[in-house]
C-alpha cells in the first residue's frame, strides 16, 4: 500500500504560521476568507491532534515560539464581537469585552464587562481548539513560565469572564488549573479575580466534565494558608459542599473530595461556616464509607480538619462524625493499622471533639475513653500525650467517665506526664476552643498553648467568669469564683508557665504555674477530692510521679500538687494504703532525706531545694501522724498489724516508726506484739519495694532514737594513733639479739619459722598451752614445739598475748586495710587460733582491731559486710551500731544494711539478734545464737 501523502499542517512550521497569521489579521473581521478559516483550523487540529501529543512536541512548539502567537488568537478570539447564534445547551448568559488590538491589560482583575449573548460557532470551535492546546502546554513547567510572563492569565480570566460556553469554561479551567501548580502563578491567578468567576461557573455550568475542571482549579488555587483563606472568604467553599450534597456522579464526587481535602488544611473559620451551610456534614460522613479508599480516606481528612473549628464540631457530631473519627483512629491502631503519623490528624481531632459536652457523650458511648488511654498507654505516641489529657480534662465533672478512666488506671498516667516533656503540640487559636458556650469567644490574646487549649473549657465549666479570670483560687477544689470587686483586666501572662490575674482583692491574687503538667494536676486534683482515693492516688507509681514532679520541676511546683499531697495526707481513708504501699516512707525518704528511687543506691544531681522539700516532707508526715494516732487510726494500724496479709504487716511495722510518736502505741504494736522481729525477718526475703532495705534501715535507725537517748556513736576510734598511748609490750625483748629474760622454749611454725617464748608465761596464759606445756603431753618435755597452721603474722599476736601483752598493737598486725577481703585473711586466721587456744581475750582485742580498722572512718558501707562475714557476735554488734548510729549518712546506713543482709544469706539469726540488740539498747553476748 502506498504511503499517505504529506500535508502542509504535517509541518509544525507551517500551524505555527497559520497562528500568527491569524493573530495578526484578527477573527470574525472583513478580512478573514473561507481559506485562512479553513487553513487555521486544520492547523490548530493538527496542532492539538498530532504535534502537542507528539514526544518532545510541547517543547518544540515553545521553541518555536508557537505560545505568543496562540496567546495573540486566543486574546482576538476573545474579543471579537459575538455573531447572534443559540447558546449551547447548559450554557449561561456571557459576556463579551469589545475587540481591541491594544496590548493586554495588567494583572490586577479581570475588565469590566457586559452580557452578550455566546460566541457563533466558527469562533467557539477555534477558541475551543486553541484554548485545548494551551492546556495542554501549561502541563510543561516551562510553558507555564512563559504563558505567565506573556500575560497569558489575564487573557483566561477574561476568557472565563466573557464566554460562558461549558465547553469553553471547561478548557479555560483546564488551563487556570494547570498553570496553578506554579506557585507564582497560583498567585497571579488570584490576583487577576480569577475565583469569583470560578465560583460563578459552579452554580452555573450543568456539564460533569467543566465542573470537574472548575473544581480542579480551585483546587490547585488552594496551595497556601492564605490563598485557602482568600477562596473561602470569597465563597468557594460553599458551592462544592451543595454540589457534593447533589449526590453528583463518582468523578465528580472525587473532584470535589480532593479539593474541600485541600481547602479544608489549616481550617478557617468561613471555610466550616460555608461548608457547615451547604449542607456537606452529612454527605462526608456518608463518604467516609465510600469502597473506593482514595474518596474515604481525604473524607475522613476533611472531617478531621473541620474539628479545628468549635463551631462546626456540635453539628458534626451530630451528623455522626465522633463514631466515624473514634472508628477509623481505632481501625488504623489496630495489628494492622497505619504509621503514627497517619494516626496524627484523628488523635487531634478526636482530641477536639472532647471540648463539648454532646460530643463527649457520644465519644464515651463509642469507647472513646479506653481509644484515649491507649494511646496515654503507647510510648510511641508520646508526642500527643499532653494533647490526650488535655482532652480528658473534659470529663472532669462526669462521674461515670472519671470512674471508667480510673479504673483503665489513668491516675498512674497521669502521675508519669507530670515529669514528661511537652510534646511537640500544634499551637491552636481560639477557634479550636469549646462551642459550648459561643457567647463568651474574645479576641485572641498571646498565651500559652496548652493554655489556650483549655481557657474555654474552664470558663465553661465555671472555674472563671471570664478568660481574663483563670485563678487557683476558682480551681475545682475551691469552687465557683467569688464575686469580683471591680471589673477584671486581661490576663497577662508574665513568663511562659506563670498566670497572673489582675484587679482582683489581694486575698485572692496569686499567681500559679501553669506548663504542660496542668491539665494532668487538675484531674489528679478531682480525683483526690473523692471521699476515698486511696485506691487510685495512694500507691507508689503515683506518689512517685506526684513526688518527682514536686522535687524535679525546675521552677517551682505547682500549688496544685503541693495542695494534693497534703489532701491525701490528712484524709483518714487514705492512712492504710499509705502504710501498704510504703507511701509514708517514701515521703520521708524522698523529701526528708534526699534519697528517691532513681537515687538508690547510686546518687544522681537534682534541683537544690532542699530546705523546702525537708520542709514539706515533715509537714506530710505530722498529717499521718495525726492520722494514726486518732482512734481511727489506731485500730487500723492494729488491725494491719495482726489481722493484714504477712506483706501489710511488714509495711506496717516499718511505717510505724515514722508516723507514731506516742510510747504507748509504738511499744505495743512493735514491741508487745511482735511488730520489730517481723520487721527484721523480713530483712532476708525478697524485697517488696526497690527502697525497702533502705527504709528499714531508716526506720530502725528512727525507733533507735524513739527507744534510747541520743548518745554518741560507739564506735571504734577512728584510728590506733588516736587512741591512748599503747601498753608496753613485753614480747618484744625476747625477739632482741640478747633477749632478757633468755627464752626457754621455742614455738616452730610450718614455714619453719621459731619464734622465742618462756614457758612459764604461756603456761599461765591459757588452759590450752597449760596442758599441752605443764601437763602430760610430750610437748611437755620439748624445747622446739610445733603450732601447725599457722603464719607467721597470724602467730605474732598470739605470741604477744601469751606473754602478757595487752593493747601492744600486735592485735593490728595481721587486719588487712579497708577494700580488701577479710574472709580468708591472716585476721581471720589468728582469731580462729585464738580460739582454739582458748584465749577470749585475744578474740577480743583482735575484734576490736578489725572494727577499728574497717568501721573507722577509712572504711565504708561495704567494709560493713565483710566484717559480718566473719561471723562472730561482737562484730556483728559492731556493724549493727556502725549502720544505726544516730549520726550516720541515711545513704550509707542503707548501703551498709544491704551489706549485712547480703553477707548474713538464709541464715539471719546473727543479724536478726546483733539489729535487735542496738535497736533495744543492750550489749549482745559473744555467743553465737542457737
Amino acid at each position: 500500500m502506498a504511503a499517505a501523502k504529506p500535508t502542509l499542517t504535517d509541518s509544525l512550521s507551517f500551524c505555527v504560521a497559520q497562528l500568527a497569521a491569524a493573530a495578526g489579521e484578527g477573527l470574525g473581521g472583513e478580512k478573514d476568507s473561507a481559506t485562512s478559516e479553513t487553513l487555521l483550523g486544520r492547523a490548530l487540529l493538527a496542532l492539538r491532534t498530532r504535534h502537542i501529543k507528539a514526544e518532545g512536541g510541547i517543547e518544540r512548539f515553545r521553541a518555536r515560539g508557537g505560545l505568543r502567537p496562540l496567546l495573540a488568537l486566543l486574546r482576538r478570539a476573545a474579543a471579537a464581537g459575538p455573531a447572534p447564534s443559540q447558546a449551547g445547551p447548559g450554557s449561561a448568559p456571557s459576556s463579551a469585552v469589545p475587540a481591541t488590538s491594544g496590548p493586554a491589560p495588567s494583572l490586577g482583575s479581570a475588565p469590566s464587562v457586559s452580557s452578550t449573548p455566546s460566541p457563533p460557532v466558527r469562533l467557539r470551535k477555534t477558541l475551543d481548539l486553541a484554548l485545548s492546546i494551551l492546556a495542554n502546554c501549561c502541563t510543561e513547567g516551562a510553558c507555564r513560565a512563559e504563558v505567565r510572563k506573556l500575560g497569558g492569565i489575564l487573557t483566561l480570566v477574561t476568557i472565563l469572564q466573557c464566554v460562558k460556553t461549558d465547553s469553553i469554561q471547561n478548557r479555560t479551567a483546564r488551563a487556570l488549573g494547570n498553570l496553578a501548580m506554579e506557585p507564582e502563578s497560583c498567585g497571579d491567578i488570584h490576583s487577576a479575580g480569577a475565583v469569583p468567576l470560578l465560583v460563578e461557573s459552579l452554580t452555573a455550568c450543568q456539564d460533569s466534565q467543566c465542573l470537574q475542571s472548575v473544581v480542579r482549579a480551585l483546587r490547585n488555587l488552594a496551595d497556601s494558608p492564605q490563598h485557602r483563606l482568600a477562596l473561602a472568604q470569597q465563597g468557594a467553599v460553599r458551592p462544592l459542599a451543595e454540589l457534593l450534597a447533589a449526590a453528583p456522579d463518582p468523578a465528580l464526587t472525587s473532584a470535589l473530595v480532593r479539593a474541600l481535602l485541600e481547602l479544608s488544611r489549616s481550617c478557617s473559620r468561613a471555610c466550616a461556616e460555608q461548608l457547615s451551610l451547604g449542607g456537606g456534614l452529612g454527605p462526608l460522613v456518608s463518604l467516609a464509607s465510600h469502597p473506593k479508599r482514595a474518596v474515604s480516606e481525604a473524607t475522613i481528612l476533611i472531617l478531621a480538619n473541620l474539628c479545628a473549628q468549635g463551631l462546626v464540631r456540635p453539628a458534626l457530631g451530630n451528623a455522626g462524625g465522633v463514631e466515624v473519627l473514634l472508628g477509623e483512629l481505632q481501625r488504623r491502631r489496630g495489628p494492622s493499622g497505619a504509621s503514627p503519623t497517619s494516626q496524627q490528624p484523628l488523635v487531634r481531632a478526636v482530641c477536639l471533639l472532647c471540648r463539648e459536652a454532646i460530643n463527649r457523650a457520644r465519644l464515651r458511648d463509642a469507647g472513646g475513653l479506653e481509644l484515649l488511654m491507649g494511646l496515654l498507654r503507647d510510648p510511641r505516641a508520646s508526642a500527643w500525650h499532653p494533647r490526650v489529657v488535655a482532652a480528658l480534662v473534659g470529663f472532669l465533672y462526669d462521674t461515670g467517665a472519671l470512674g471508667r478512666l480510673q479504673a483503665l488506671g489513668l491516675v498512674p498516667l497521669l502521675a508519669g506526664q507530670l515529669c514528661g516533656e511537652a510534646g511537640d503540640e500544634e499551637e491552636e487559636g481560639r477557634e479550636a476552643a469549646s462551642w459550648d458556650f459561643p457567647e463568651e469567644r474574645t479576641p485572641e490574646r498571646a498565651e500559652a498553648g496548652s493554655f489556650r487549649s483549655l481557657r474555654s473549657w474552664l470558663i465553661s465549666e465555671g472555674y472563671a467568669a471570664g478568660p481574663g479570670d483563670i485563678s487557683p483560687d476558682w480551681s475545682p477544689e475551691r469552687g465557683p469564683p467569688p464575686e469580683a470587686a471591680e471589673p477584671v483586666s486581661p490576663t497577662v501572662l508574665r513568663t511562659p508557665r506563670t498566670l497572673r490575674t489582675t484587679g482582683r482583692s489581694p486575698a485572692t491574687s496569686t499567681e500559679e504555674p501553669w506548663g504542660h503538667e496542668g491539665p494532668a494536676l487538675l484531674l489528679l486534683s478531682r480525683f483526690s477530692q473523692a471521699p476515698d482515693p486511696s485506691g487510685a492516688l495512694v500507691t507508689g507509681p503515683a506518689l512517685c510521679g506526684l513526688l518527682a514532679y514536686v522535687t524535679g520541676a525546675p521552677g517551682p511546683p505547682s500549688p496544685r500538687a503541693l495542695r494534693i499531697l497534703a489532701r491525701l495526707t490528712c484524709n483518714p481513708a487514705c492512712l492504710e494504703a499509705f502504710v501498704r504501699s510504703y507511701g509514708a516512707a517514701l515521703l520521708r525518704a524522698w523529701l526528708v532525706l534526699g534519697v528517691a528511687p532513681d537515687d538508690w543506691p547510686a546518687p544522681r544531681a537534682r534541683p537544690v531545694r532542699r530546705s523546702q522539700h525537708r520542709e514539706l516532707g515533715e509537714m506530710l508526715l505530722q498529717n499521718l501522724t495525726v492520722q494514726a494516732e486518732s482512734p481511727f487510726g489506731v485500730g487500723a494500724l492494729t488491725h494491719l498489724l495482726l489481722s493484714g496479709s504477712p506483706e501489710d504487716r511488714v509495711a506496717c511495722a516499718l511505717t510505724l516508726p515514722f508516723i507514731c510518736r506516742k510510747p504507748s502505741l509504738w511499744r505495743r504494736l512493735l514491741l508487745d506484739q511482735g511488730g520489730l522481729r517481723l520487721l527484721l525477718a523480713a530483712l532476708t526475703r525478697p524485697a517488696p519495694h526497690p527502697l525497702f532495705l533502705f527504709f528499714a534501715a531508716d526506720s530502725l535507725s528512727c525507733l533507735q532514737g524513739l527507744m534510747c537517748p541520743p548518745v554518741s556513736p560507739a564506735l571504734p576510734p577512728a584510728s590506733p594513733l588516736d587512741l591512748d598511748p599503747p601498753s608496753p609490750c613485753l614480747y618484744e625483748p625476747l625477739l632482741g639479739p640478747a633477749p632478757v629474760p633468755a627464752p626457754d622454749l621455742h614455738f616452730l611454725l610450718d614455714s619453719g619459722l621459731r619464734l622465742p617464748a618462756q614457758r612459764a608465761a604461756s603456761a599461765t596464759a591459757s588452759p590450752f598451752f597449760r596442758a599441752l606445756l605443764s601437763g602430760s603431753f610430750a610437748e611437755a618435755q620439748m624445747d622446739l614445739v610445733p603450732l601447725r597452721g599457722l603464719s607467721p603474722s597470724a602467730a605474732r599476736p598470739i605470741l604477744h598475748h601469751l606473754h602478757g601483752c595487752r593493747g601492744c598493737g600486735a592485735a593490728l598486725g595481721p587486719v588487712p586495710p579497708p577494700g580488701q577481703p577479710l574472709l580468708g585473711s591472716e585476721a581471720e586466721e589468728a582469731l580462729e587460733a585464738a580460739g582454739r587456744f582458748l584465749l577470749p581475750g585475744l578474740e577480743e582485742e583482735l575484734e576490736e582491731a578489725v572494727g577499728r580498722i574497717h568501721l573507722g572512718p577509712q572504711g565504708g558501707p561495704e567494709s560493713v559486710g565483710e566484717v559480718f562475714r566473719l561471723g562472730r557476735p561482737r562484730l556483728a554488734a559492731h556493724c549493727a551500731r556502725w549502720t544505726l548510729g544516730p549520726g550516720q549518712c541515711p545513704r550509707k546506713r542503707g548501703l551498709a544494711l544491704v551489706g549485712l543482709v547480703e553477707a548474713a544469706g538464709e541464715e539471719a539469726g546473727l543479724l536478726t539478734e546483733a539489729l535487735l540488740a542496738v535497736v533495744m539498747g543492750i550489749e549482745l553476748e559473744a555467743k553465737v545464737p542457737a
